[in-house]
């Protein structure tokens, strides 16, 4: 056979990455044997799930396993799988091109974070470049399964920006990582540093990972294997016999965070469909939670009868809940399912909504019996969360249980109300659940809409977050109780209260009147407020409108939303609304009146049409004065 040999370059991605890498985990060489120990373990995955339709590529070899051997002499470390393997086509779309890995949203997630180091690699799919740490030149010698002893492939790099193909005669299947380590890099050639590392990073893979029993045979002998690590799944275990450490460690492994995880829910269910789940609470959220999260998720795998199948969290969890991490292993899926059918399968939905269940089950138990972890939580995923308010409307109540929100009578900025909190201290008679909403919280804490509020000790929620918008479109009450913006509808006035509102309204006709026709085609109309006791004007909100700062955003993201023009409210008593009304120049009432419109559109978050007009303006004004 004629080798044939070629040389390639990476591509700009990846070459970013191996830079990344080689410069960025130095506190955390050690991540190499993980990354390359689960890479295997995916390997052995694939091919005990392939072998169900094809017996014939096992060949005789069943047992699978993982191997870490050490050359002290040739400076090596090798990690041998016999699991799937590679073709010389797939070598080339899996280390040396961006492929369908995670490899461009891991960079984007370190232009972001430059602390991320460690915490990224895995997240993404590019752990295997984590070799190049502790190597200065990488090996992979690989056979796909199926294929015969011709069709080895050998790929080799120093991680400098080019990678050699060679095809070669290999007499297994499967996949060895050949790492030529540093100079610097000794400790990494001690059996026991080695063995430490599995124990730490890899007790729980559902493989043996294997290593030579005895370190002194002689050199040349077969060496004599030993497994080093559990090498059971974990989920199937009864979980009196399973401590925290164990739960820990086998998250760690499964959701390559160096963090402990937050909680976890450990379930067996019998009877006519039988399953077993193990889901986990992050204590952070995964980097690729808003970054692709909703597509392509993982974090939630799915085995039928211990045989790995496929990440596929989204047909086991809703979008909402795709921080969980962990394992569904059902026993009485077909064996040979896939993703269509995976989609339209019935007893799957079930599973679904069991492992929604958990998720709120152990979130709800986290609310109530760990306030610390819950709002470790909430701070990481509430906005997340908030998502299944509109996603999942048969739980819309239990997920609006756990939100929790800043408001005019708690703690600063501090998001620690919960609605039941807000029922809790009504007023007898309030039957409103009232809330503003704003681009930040000090926009929402200082708005003129909530003026009246305060001087009638109504608390109000403080809404800030770019999706609350979004999610009280769907969150219309709460326990029988509306929710209601500030700056709609009618406020809850008594009847001496109403009175005084319809004299003050009288009495300013000929006042906004004059505003109206000054404004002109500017507002929709022009009214005595009953929000403001000290501002001179704010925005009102018809039913259907959306909050002014929400409206802005969806046109700056290319959204085609219908004009509307807005309903200005003032205040009479106001300085302001006094000068304007004693001014005869209609050129400078024009500007006062044009003024209180624009400090409501500001206040309110919605865009200036002409800020340079607005400046000009004000500086007039000013300047009057």
């Amino acid at each position: 056979m004629t080798a044939t040999t070629e040389t390639r370059a990476f591509e700009a991605e990846v070459a970013q990455v191996l830079h990344l890498v080689t410069h960025s985990l130095y506190s955390h060489k050690e991540i190499f044997l993980r990354e390359l120990v689960s890479n295997a373990s995916d390997a052995l995955d694939k091919l005990r799930f392939e072998s169900i339709a094809d017996p014939s590529l096992l060949a005789g070899d069943g047992e699978l396993h993982i191997d870490i051997s050490v050359d002290e002499a040739a400076r090596t470390v090798t990690i041998r799988d016999n699991g799937i393997g590679m073709s010389r086509q797939e070598v080339v779309a899996n280390i040396g091109t961006i492929a369908s890995s995670g490899t461009r949203r891991f960079l984007e997630a370190m232009a972001q974070d430059a602390k991320a180091d460690a915490r990224l690699i895995g997240q993404f799919g590019v752990g295997f470049y984590s070799a190049f740490v502790v190597a200065d030149r990488v090996t992979v010698l690989t056979r796909r399964a199926g294929a015969g002893a011709s069709g080895g492939v050998k790929w080799e790099s120093d991680g400098q920006g080019q990678y050699t193909l060679e095809q070669v005669e290999l007499p297994e299947r499967g996949t060895a990582v050949v790492l030529h380590l540093k100079a610097d890099e000794d400790e990494f050639l001690k059996a026991w540093t080695l063995r430490s590392l599995v124990h730490r990073y890899s007790e729980h893979i559902a493989f043996p990972i294997r290593m030579p029993k005895d370190a002194g045979d002689d050199e040349g002998a077969t060496p004599e294997w030993e497994t080093v690590n559990a090498a059971s799944a974990l989920w199937t275990l009864p979980k009196s016999e399973i401590s925290a450490e164990d739960y820990q460690g086998f998250y760690k492994s499964l959701g390559h965070d160096f963090n402990d995880a937050l909680a976890w829910s450990h379930n067996r269910v019998e009877g006519n469909q039988s399953f077993t789940t193990l889901l986990y609470l992050p204590a952070q959220p995964p980097f690729d939670l808003m970054m692709g999260g909703r597509d392509e998720r993982k974090g939630v795998k799915l085995y039928i009868k211990r045989v790995f199948v496929m990440d596929a969290a989204e047909e086991l969890l809703p979008n909402y809940l795709r921080f969980v991490r962990g394992v569904v292993d059902a026993d009485d899926l077909p064996l040979n399912v896939s993703r269509e059918l995976l989609q339209h399968n019935r007893q799957l939905d079930r599973i679904k909504a069991s492992c929604v269940k958990r998720v709120l089950d152990l979130v709800e138990t986290l609310a109530r019996d760990e306030p610390e972890k819950f709002a470790t939580f909430i701070k990481a995923f509430g906005n997340t969360l908030k998502e299944g308010i509109v996603e999942d409307p048969s739980n819309r109540e239990r997920i609006a249980k756990l939100l929790r929100f800043a408001s005019t009578r708690g703690d600063g900025a501090s998001k620690s109300v919960s609605l039941d909190d807000y029922i809790g201290r009504m007023a007898e008679g309030q039957d409103t659940i009232w809330y503003v909403t704003a681009e930040t919280h000090a926009a929402a804490a200082g708005s003129p809409q909530l003026e009246a509020f305060k001087a009638r000790d109504i608390e109000v929620l403080l809404m800030s977050d770019r999706i609350d918008e979004w999610m009280l479109g769907s969150l219309r009450e709460y326990d029988g109780k509306r929710l209601q913006h500030v700056a709609k509808g009618e406020l809850p006035l008594d009847e001496a209260g109403k009175q005084k509102q319809e004299e003050a309204a009288k009495a300013a006709e000929p006042l906004l009147a004059r505003i109206k026709s000054l404004l002109g085609e500017r507002v929709e109309d022009v009214r005595v407020s009953a929000r403001l006791t000290d501002s001179p004007s704010c925005l009102a909100l018809a039913d259907h409108d959306m909050a002014p700062h929400f409206a802005r955003l969806l046109r700056e993201a290319g959204q085609d939303l219908p004009d509307s023009r807005p309903t200005l409210e003032v205040n009479p008593e106001h300085a302001l609304l006094r000068r304007l009304e004693g001014e005869s120049d209609d050129t400078k009432a024009g500007d006062l009146a044009c003024l209180l419109l624009e400090q409501a559109e500001i206040a309110a978050g919605a865009p200036l049409d002409d800020p340079a007009a607005f400046v000009q303006r004000m500086n007039r004004v000013l300047m009057a004065g």
